[in-house]
């Protein structure tokens, strides 16, 4: 397990403010995140491909592009607006 001094150490370097009852707690939570490394320090991968992506050897990655189109449905949304003009809904101005 880390030390108490270790703990604040890094509580430290990463500008924390830990009291005193939450640096027991910090180091097992610490000293846990370490252990499970090493346990994947331990892992054979020197058979697995390197890859950039989960799924790119599934699936064939690509963009989907749509038209940019009005909807018929903003067009409604445009006449329920109490002032429109040229078809935009007419707001008071913000910047003077």
């Amino acid at each position: 397990m880390i030390s108490l001094k270790e703990v604040r150490h890094i509580a430290a370097l990463a500008r924390l403010n830990i009291a005193k009852k939450e640096e027991e707690k910090l180091g097992k939570d610490l000293s846990a995140v370490l252990d499970y490394i090493e346990k994947l320090k331990k892992v054979d991968v020197s058979e697995t491909k390197e890859t950039s992506h989960p799924l790119a050897s599934q699936l064939s990655i690509k963009n989907v592009f749509r038209k940019d189109e009005s909807a018929e449905s903003s067009q409604n949304l445009v006449g329920l607006a109490p002032e429109t003009k040229d078809n935009y809904v007419k707001v008071k101005s913000i910047l003077k």
